[in-house]
């Protein structure tokens, strides 16, 4: 049983660099892209969730992994959205 202990660990790694391969691909591509922002809100929501839920079982990778995961959609929900506003604020602009 106690090598099933690293399987959390393993997968919580992965999780982290996984949502920072797809931070560095939305910042180099300067995205503005709706489905970037619906996939960073869906995965918001989901990550509060997974928190309560880890807190109440007390299971650390998970609360460590969600809380990671949260923060870091958080910084990219916000990227998006500042894309998305000087995209506007340029395209209103008098030429």
């Amino acid at each position: 049983m106690n090598e099933l202990v690293v399987i959390p660990y393993t997968a919580t790694s992965i999780s982290i660099i996984a949502r920072i391969i797809f931070m560095y691909l939305l910042y180099t591509k300067k995205s503005t892209n709706i489905y970037s922002l619906i996939f960073c809100i869906l995965n918001i929501f989901s990550s509060g969730m997974w928190i309560y839920y880890s807190f109440n079982k007390y299971d650390t990778p998970m609360i460590v992994r969600s809380s990671i995961d949260l923060s870091l959609l958080t910084i990219s929900a916000t990227y998006i959205i500042r894309n998305k506003v000087i995209d506007k604020e340029v395209a209103i602009e008098p030429q």
